[in-house]
């Protein structure tokens, strides 16, 4: 950029030469714009993967629609446009499709439950004790024992009088109850958030 806030004439030279289809000229702007781009989808999305998805398919619509391109403009602020019409659209198809809901639901409620350390994070221990307060009373005195004071199942057997299969089928059951309650909490999270978003981008288009 040149100190009278115009682009310098290499750059315009390489903005001429990308809208022609020079494929090292869209490198050049792809690895000089593609991280505070990749940054901006992820504040969005709030999804690593989700994001990188994105950034790949803001690059392509550059490529596609590079004709449109005007060698006069900052790319970045045409890159920060393509993103932001990419979100509105994802977020659009995603609100009229469940099984994409399901999808991206099912992989969020799994980080939550993918290893005991991330299942008692402090960023998720409220929810965890709302979704153990459902559970029938014997099913949650089990799995309060086993999984948050870290009993065997069997000095649990031997407290309870009850059988470490019995336990196992009781952490089971629990376990499968606590996802299914995640699951509901964040689909009613995510209907909000789809609706927030798509409000808030639909007044920046």
């Amino acid at each position: 950029m040149g100190a009278d806030g115009r682009y310098d004439l290499d750059e315009q030279l390489l903005l001429r030469q990308l809208k022609e289809g020079n494929e090292r000229a869209f490198t050049y702007f792809y690895d000089s714009h593609s991280a505070v781009i990749y940054r901006k989808l992820k504040k969005m999305v709030r999804v690593e993967e989700l994001a990188d998805e994105l950034l790949q398919d803001v690059f392509v619509r550059l490529w596609d629609k590079r004709h449109l391109i005007d060698p006069e403009k900052p790319l970045r602020a045409y890159l920060f446009l393509i993103a932001q019409n990419l979100v509105y659209d994802f977020y659009r198809k995603l609100n009229r499709d469940e099984r994409l809901q399901t999808a991206v639901l099912k992989d969020f409620t799994e980080s939550y439950l993918h290893t005991e350390e991330e299942l008692f994070a402090k960023e998720t221990e409220e929810l965890l004790h709302k979704a153990i307060d459902q559970l029938p009373a014997q099913q949650q005195l089990v799995f309060r024992l086993c999984k948050l004071e870290g009993k065997t199942y069997q000095q649990v057997s031997q407290e309870l009088g009850i059988s470490t299969a019995t336990i196992n089928t009781h952490i089971f059951r629990a376990t499968k109850s606590i996802k299914e309650f995640m699951y509901n909490y964040n689909h009613v999270a995510m209907q909000v958030i789809i609706a927030s978003v798509i409000t808030d981008l639909a007044r920046k288009l």
